[in-house]
């Protein structure tokens, strides 16, 4: 006679629930919510995603994929009433940012607690490096903490060598060089390319002091999940860095989406559409690879010395051009009509000039056969997208972990051509970016567009199936299935 245990038929285990937290920047917060979206569509994994009301329509594109936690953004007197985001602020705020997105921990936590005992337990937090005091909550929840990078791992291991060592420069030199013994290679670098998070570092102050222990929890962490591939990185892969905490690190990148998936609304609205941005850029179609599309991301704005450069060199080589150049850029009066009537010189019937003022689908621009070579800060998420679209790179980095990513690609993976290395504080003659515009566009730099091509296909093999990054994604996934839905003992 079967007993009452075996007559009843067990319910299913519901899905480990991974609670995924973004960092309220576009390049953290659109890879991150890629990820997201790639884990749910293996299935065995349920996932919350956490936004405040102004990151929460970034979660639309990725439609009933992952289920949303929307918190008010915490307050705190370091930072801004009334902003939510990295966009558009002033890289001297990007410290307080990261100190008061940390006021959602106690919120965040209530929420995880309530549901600690039952089947919507969290199981696991997957969350941006830039939230590090998502590791205090997971060991007060008994679960483990992935922190993800958005970076190449060269950098993220750039930026917490420094808050992990702690190096000072000699004499107040701006150009004093800072290595990094423990780096392959041992790097080094003057101190003015350094991230302004750790160049602003005061002893003591609450802001810099929360920053720092952010970056020290991360080495915390049970393991790094990375938005890179390997052919990119092998150098930095090959063995567990010391800089990293020697955590296990997954490259599963990159997590560039194909032009029609980017035509969806990745990234939120934009100021010209995919459709609108691709016409245009038909009308280049006898002369393939001859536009250089220009971007420096969304959260900078260009500076009015290095806009000055940049119009006045391409009005003078006459290159064919989209620039996404934000809300705010300090344009010269008149630049923008007339690089769009200069049709009459050039025989386009389009004009070989076009100004985005605001935010552009760059994928998709990135993605047309017109479009040779891309002038970037060198932004990760932009170096991502253009590796993936086999467009080579015109690199001008600015700030944060731009220098460390140039030097990637223009040293080691052969990628891109350097146009100044001043950064915010220097900018180049208007010759020199001539010079530059009109090497690339003549065919001077042909090995350099020859390696972004193989780059391209080396992008595509690693995320297909069998591919290096599609692996370490699956064993992501299983993972996180394994870590069942039952509290640990």
């Amino acid at each position: 006679m079967a007993t009452a245990a075996t007559d009843r038929t067990a319910a299913p285990e519901p899905a480990p629930h991974v609670l995924v937290l973004p960092y309220p920047a576009q390049g953290h917060t659109i890879p991150l919510l890629d990820l997201a979206t790639l884990l749910a569509s293996r299935g065995g994994v349920r996932l919350t995603v956490v936004a405040t009301p102004a990151t929460a329509p970034l979660l639309a594109a990725h439609g009933d994929a992952v289920g949303e936690l929307v918190l008010p953004f915490p307050s705190h007197p370091a930072f801004p009433a009334g902003v939510e985001s990295a966009k558009g602020l002033s890289p001297a705020l990007f410290g307080a940012l990261i100190v008061a997105y940390a006021g959602l921990r106690a919120p965040l936590g209530d929420w995880a607690l309530e549901r600690s005992g039952g089947p919507d337990r969290v199981a696991a937090i997957l969350s941006d490096f830039f939230c590090g005091w998502r590791q205090p909550l997971a060991a007060e929840l008994g679960v483990s903490r992935i922190a993800f990078s958005p970076s190449a791992v060269y950098g993220t291991a750039v930026l917490h060598s420094l808050f992990r060592r702690m190096p000072q420069r000699e004499d107040g030199d701006d150009e004093s060089p800072i290595g990094f013994p423990d780096l392959p290679g041992a790097p080094a670098y003057p101190w003015r390319q350094l991230t302004l998070l750790y160049r602003t570092y005061r002893d003591g102050d609450e802001v810099s002091e929360g920053v720092r222990r952010n970056f020290l929890w991360n080495l915390e962490a049970s393991s790094f999940v990375s938005n890179t591939f390997r052919r990119l990185e092998e150098r930095y892969l090959a063995a567990p860095l010391a800089d990293l905490g020697f955590r296990r690190l997954r490259a599963i990148g990159p997590l560039a989406p194909d032009a029609a998936d980017a035509a969806s609304g990745r990234g939120g609205e934009t100021a010209v559409s995919a459709a609108d941005l691709c016409a245009w850029l038909d009308g280049f179609a006898d002369d393939d690879g001859s536009v250089v599309y220009i971007s420096f991301g969304s959260m900078a704005v260009l500076q009015p010395p290095h806009a000055a450069a940049l119009a006045a060199a391409l009005e003078r080589t006459g290159v064919p051009f989209v620039w996404a150049v934000g809300t705010a850029a300090p344009l010269q009066e008149g630049f923008e009509e007339r690089v769009a009537s200069a049709a009459a010189t050039t025989g386009r019937r389009r004009g070989k000039g076009r100004v985005v003022r605001g935010w552009a689908p760059q994928v998709s621009a990135l993605r047309h056969r017109a479009v040779g070579w891309f002038v970037t800060h060198c932004g990760w998420n932009s170096v991502l997208e253009a590796s993936a679209a086999g467009v080579p790179m015109l690199a001008w980095p600015m700030t944060a972990d731009q220098f460390v990513n140039t030097r990637l690609l223009v040293e080691e993976a052969g990628a891109a051509v350097p146009v100044s290395w001043g950064g915010i504080q220097a900018a180049p003659e208007a010759e020199v970016v001539a010079r530059v515009l009109e090497a690339a566009a003549g065919g001077q730099c042909a090995h350099v567009a020859a390696r972004a091509k193989e780059l391209a296909e080396e992008a595509a093999a690693t995320v297909s199936d069998g591919g290096a990054s599609r692996q370490e994604l699956d064993e992501l996934v299983r993972e996180l299935r394994e870590l069942g839905s039952e509290p640990k003992e």
